[in-house]
């Protein structure tokens, strides 16, 4: 997993009304690294959409709960003085298990839907949205300059992730 990614299990609670669940807390010091949640957004994806990839330049990290349905999130770090140079992480989530995923947001990172079903995002930011000036370098899903480190190929979305 690259530095910095992290994965907190979520709880769910049951009663006779239905359940419920915490999806971020402030008091979360270990996850969150101090970072303060200031937006919530969330997206609708249809079967096999492809949302990727993209980067943050000024510190924004994105925080991912997969609520319905199941996506892959992917993180992959070609920044050329990093530690861990051309390393991709895979992590499959899903409304069944729910987790939030951490991903700082100077790694490229992008999602799939998975299954047969609309994957619905929750996702939480430690940055505003600048609508004049985004914090946000884009290139193609499928850049052939992402290479998947097990194949040394153009990393392909549809290959089952490595477990």
């Amino acid at each position: 997993m690259l530095p910095g990614i992290r994965i907190r299990e979520l709880s769910r609670f049951h009663d006779e009304r239905g359940m419920f669940c915490e999806l971020v807390r402030d008091d979360w010091k270990d996850f969150l690294e101090g970072e303060r949640i200031v937006q919530s957004s969330f997206s609708l994806s249809y079967p096999g959409i492809i949302r990727a990839w993209h980067r943050h330049a000024r510190g924004q990290v994105d925080n991912f709960v997969v609520i319905r349905g199941a996506m892959k999130i992917c993180a992959y770090d070609d920044r050329p003085d990093s530690a861990t140079p051309l390393e991709l992480t895979e992590i499959v989530s899903t409304g069944e298990k729910l987790q939030i995923v951490r991903v700082p947001g100077f790694y490229w990172h992008g999602l799939k839907a998975l299954g047969n079903e609309p994957a619905l995002l929750l996702y939480f930011v430690n940055r505003l949205y600048d609508y004049k000036n985004p914090d946000e370098e884009r290139r193609a899903w499928n850049d052939p300059k992402v290479v998947d480190p097990r194949t040394k190929q153009a990393y392909d979305w549809n290959r089952p992730p490595h477990q």
